[in-house]
């Protein structure tokens, strides 16, 4: 009977491998649960080589960010808050706003909410790109179409 090579991949062996880019169209889907399959996409949890400190992850193109969902009255009542760091700086959107203007800060704010806040969420988040349309100039990375 034939042993076990190894049992972890190196950190080379890992970076190797392909990584595979999706597509997902945000239309109509609900942004918790929308937002929590891409954030197991970017880290790779569902691989096999998966490390909690290494990035394992694939690339994610969302589209229709502008036609995503939300469940109970959060549309009226949800409020984004940034700071610009100087006294008085603190400003605030609700999502109704944020949903017209600025669509893609929507997602971008839930996926990052659930990345690890150290060099390696920075590193994840920047393989996720989102688009308000339904079009999009990754064509050439053949993205493999996902539903969610």
């Amino acid at each position: 009977m034939a042993t076990q090579a190894k049992t972890k991949l190196k950190e080379k062996e890992i970076k190797s491998e392909s990584r595979k880019w999706y597509l997902i169209d945000a239309k109509n889907k609900i942004l918790g649960r929308l937002s929590t399959k891409i954030a197991e996409i970017l880290m790779g949890k569902r691989k096999i080589s998966f490390k909690p400190y290494l990035d394992s992850g694939d690339y994610v193109i969302i589209l229709n960010a502008s036609k995503v969902a939300v469940t109970g009255d959060k549309e009226q009542n949800k409020t984004y808050f940034r700071y610009s760091g100087y006294p008085g700086g603190l400003r605030s959107s609700k999502f109704r706003e944020l949903k017209k203007t600025k669509p893609n800060e929507i997602i971008f704010h839930a996926v990052a909410g659930m990345l690890p806040k150290n060099k390696l969420g920075k590193a994840l988040i920047k393989k996720l790109y989102i688009y308000s349309g339904d079009k999009h100039p990754h064509e050439s990375q053949k993205p493999e179409r996902l539903d969610v």
